[in-house]
Parts: structure tokens; sequence; C-alpha cells
């Protein structure tokens, strides 16, 4: 089956399939504005048994798109709760506003975590599956429409939600969810105005080259919203990795490259442009409370100044008795301009209680530890290509970093520079991993592992905070059916952990939840 597709600025939207938005405000610049009143609803958080075999739910439209509906078979097994979901009357997520391309399943726990399950892409019939596992118990699901699927946190623009049938398995409580997320508009930039035209001449592709380009295009947008955020200047280095990964796969994609490889590429861009999004939102929050505090500290020593004011004026009171009125009258305006002075303090201090930093995510123990992780994976990016996830922050070392086992010379400097930056932050633990595309090769994994263990060990970091092993074939990041699949999966990853940067991805955060409780049957 053909998929039309076409493309306008930064989107990617089905063809033949118009789009739809109420209340349509235009904007000073011309642009349109699309809003839609988003209600207070409730959604029911399941208790998945364990073994209790495969039980069925469904899923019901929200007052964004009451056609929409679908059903799951959701089974709790050793280790993860497997999810098995159609979907049916998923129109385009554009008609919410040209900046959404995409669908996304979340699981949202009744603590109030969110969790991304994966992308849902509609079919030309507005039709789609998905078949996702997660190691939660209890959650429940919702559906969002995204401006790019690696998102890390939901917008408010909620789509589906679970239902709790008479006969689903399991324990549920209702949880009423407010989704007070990203408001919209909050991805929209000005899109060309010539998007009709193009719609009617859009070409015809298979659903592997509409992936890729939809991925394609969920990176550019992920890159723009990097931008317009300030990353750029806030996170040069994060910002010019996911610049450089985004350019990567456009040409493999203009190269016919296979498109498992250009999904890769994409979706790595999109995952770092997200990175370098919330170290400018931080960086920018921080010199806001940072400049505040600065203002608080003027407004007290103003307070401060008048109070000796005052001081000195009752001195001089007692000094010259004659003069006791005047003196009396001094003292007044003196007080009166401390206590000015003292309520200027009050409302800036107000002001700057009123800004605070992102809550930390719910695992984190020290705010310091974010800070560290985030100032050390803008400096890694800065020598080679650097991703923070759940197992430390990973530097990828490629297939043609390396001739044969031996590294390049070039190479061999950007890891110096590398194990610099490490010997700065003492308490830190590296582990090489070298990878292969097949299990005849394990030995040269292993190779390539030790030389750049010996590379960092070289350059200053502790022989006992460096360990190597060669992983073989054994997490591939995509298909050896490809030479280029092969390729980008022989690397070595360089994986760094230890106390001074924490446990946790540094972009995880809280989705809030309010618990209803119910009278028990």
């Amino acid at each position: 089956m053909k998929y039309p597709v076409a493309t306008f600025g930064l989107t990617v939207i089905l063809s033949g399939l118009p789009l739809a938005a109420q209340d349509a405000i235009p904007r000073k610049d011309g642009a349109p504005l699309y809003t839609v009143t988003v209600v207070e609803r409730t959604t029911e958080a399941i208790n998945y048994q364990y073994r209790a075999g495969p039980t069925q739910i469904q899923f019901k439209g929200t007052v964004l798109l009451p056609e929409g509906k679908g059903d799951a078979t959701v089974e709790s097994r050793r280790g993860s709760t497997e999810i098995d979901a159609t979907f049916k009357n998923l129109k385009p997520p554009s008609r919410y506003g040209p900046e959404y391309l995409t669908y996304t399943l979340w699981a949202i726990t009744p603590e109030g975590s969110p969790h991304n399950l994966g992308e849902v892409v509609p079919d030309s019939g507005d039709k789609a599956k998905v078949k996702v596992a997660t190691d939660l118990q209890a959650f429940g699901l919702i559906v969002t429409a995204e401006p790019y699927a690696t998102v890390r946190r939901p917008s408010n623009v909620v789509v589906l939600e679970n239902v709790v049938l008479p006969g689903t398995l399991g324990s549920s409580k209702p949880i009423e969810a407010k989704y007070e997320l990203m408001p919209r508009g909050h991805y929209t930039w000005n899109v060309p105005n010539q998007f009709e035209s193009e719609i009617a001449n859009a070409p015809k592709v298979s659903m592997s080259q509409y992936e890729a380009i939809l991925e394609l295009y969920e990176a550019q947008n992920a890159v723009a919203i990097a931008r317009a955020a300030g990353a750029d200047t806030l996170a040069p280095n994060t910002f010019q990795k996911a610049q450089s990964l985004l350019e990567e796969a456009q040409r493999q994609e203009a190269g016919k490259a296979p498109s498992a490889v250009v999904v890769q590429n994409a979706r790595e861009a999109s995952e770092t442009a997200e990175d370098a999004s919330v170290i400018a939102a931080r960086r920018r929050q921080e010199a806001q409370v940072a400049q505040l505090k600065a203002q608080t500290a003027q407004a007290q020593q103003a307070a401060a100044a008048a109070q000796a004011q005052a001081q000195q004026a009752r001195a001089e009171a007692d000094a010259a008795r004659a003069q006791a009125e005047a003196e009396h009258a001094a003292r007044e305006r003196a007080e009166a301009a401390a206590a000015q002075a003292r309520d200027q303090a009050a409302q800036v201090a107000a002001a700057s209680s009123q800004i605070a930093p992102p809550p930390p995510p719910p695992q984190q123990q020290d705010s310091q530890k974010t800070a560290n992780r985030m100032r050390l994976l803008e400096q890694l990016n800065g020598v080679l290509a650097t991703r923070d996830t759940p197992r430390g922050l990973v530097v990828t070392v490629g297939d043609d970093e390396f001739r044969g086992g031996d590294l390049r010379p070039e190479t061999s400097s950007q890891l110096s520079r590398l194990a610099a930056v490490l010997a700065q932050q003492p308490g830190l633990r590296v582990s090489v991993e070298g990878y292969t595309d097949s299990a005849s090769t394990e030995d040269l994994a292993e190779q390539r592992a030790q030389d750049v263990q010996h590379v960092l060990v070289a350059q200053g970091l502790p022989s006992d905070s460096v360990s190597e092993r060669g992983m073989g074939d054994a997490r591939p990041v995509v298909s050896n059916a490809s030479v280029a699949g092969r390729e980008e999966n022989r690397r070595v990853e360089i994986v760094i952990t230890g106390p001074p940067i924490g446990d946790m991805p540094f972009w995880d955060r809280a989705y809030n939840l309010t618990v209803r409780r119910s009278a028990q049957p």
C-alpha cells in the first residue's frame, strides 16, 4: 500500500485528509494559533494481576478526538507487562496545530510519573497497532499528539484514555488527571502558507519510506524547538550534536540508505535536541533566579543603609535635645525610608520564591548531582557524541574511528580530551564496552575496547576506575541486514556513571496526578 505524503516547512501530514481545528485565532504575524478547550476528567489506573492471564481494556476518545477509539490486551508476565493495542479513527495530528506530527502512547503511574511507551503511527485508513512492554505493574494509559516521538513529557493534547471493562482482570482505582502541562502553541512557529498546493501534489510512498520521512521531520521539529528555546547559545555543544545527527540522517535518506538506519539516526537527533531544550530551559530559569537574588541583596543593602541612617538620627537627637523636634522629624523620615526599603525587599523576595527551578525527578537525591550531570554532558558533547540514558552518560566511538582493531590518531586525540574532562570530576566510573555485528568478530570488539581503555588510562584516569569488556553482537542498535546497519552496530560505547552525577537521567520528571479515593463496594 502507498501512503500520500505532503511536506511543508518542518511538517509532514497524510494527504487527502482535511486539516481541522476549532477557534482558529490569527496571531499578529498572520500565522494561525489553534486552540482547543481542555477539560478535567477521570481516568483509571489498573493494577494488573501477575500470572492472571491476558485481560482486555478499551480506549475512548476525549473531547479533542470524540470519534477516536481502541482496545488493548494487557498481560502481566515475569519482569514486564505486555500491551498489544489497536486504535481506530486517528485523524492527522496536525489538526491540532501544524507543529503536531505524531501520536505517542503513555503509561501514567498513580504516583504521577509519565512513561513514554512508543510512537503510534496511523496508516492511510486512520488505524494503528502498537505492541510494547513496560516494567510497571499499575498504570493508566493515554495517547497524546506530539511534535516528535521522543518527548519526555506529554503535551496537553490528550486524545485517547483507557476504559476499564466489567471483565478486566486486576484491581483499579480512579485517578483525577489534570493535564496542566505545556500550553497550546508552545511548539508553534511560522509555517509557509503554500502547504495546501503541496498537499494536492504530494507523492506516494511506501509505509517504511513514510516512517523514515516522518522521523526526519520530527527530528527537524525537535531541533527547531531547541533553537527557539535558546539551546544554540545556552547548550551549544549538545545542540550542535543534535544538528549533526539530523544532517547525517538527511544525507542517508538522500543516499537511499535503509529506512531503519535513517530512523535510528533521526530518533537520536530528536533525543539529543530534547536534551538541549531541557538544559536551556533550566539554565534560563537559573539565570532568572540569580537575577532576583541579586535584586533581593541590593534591596537588603538599601534597607540596612536606611536603618543605619535611622540609628544615626536617633544618636544626634540624644546629643542635641534643643533640636528634639527637628531630629524627631529626621528619624521619622529615615524610618519611613527603611520601611519602604524593607517592603521592596519583601516584594522582591516573594517574586523570587515564585520562580523556582523545576521539581527534581522522584528518584533524584541531590540537585547538585543533576547540575553536575548536565554540565558533564555538555562538556563531553564538545568532544564526542554523548547521550544521557538510564545506563549513564554514553559516549559512542563509531566504526569509522578505527582502522581494523586500532584507533585512528585523530580519534586518540579526541579520547585524550575526553579523559581530561573526566579527570576533573573525581569519583566517576568508566566502563568501555566493545560491540560488533557478528559472533565471529567478538575478538575485534574486545581489542577495540582495550585500545580505548589504554588511551583513557594513559591520559590520567585511575586504572581501577576504567573497566573494559567485549560485548560481541549482544546489543545491536539496528538490523544487520544492510552494510550501513552492520557499520552502525560495530562500535565502542564509553558508559560513565558514579555518585558525582547520580543514578537518574537529568530529564526525568514527575507527572502531577491527584488521587480521588472512592468508597469500596
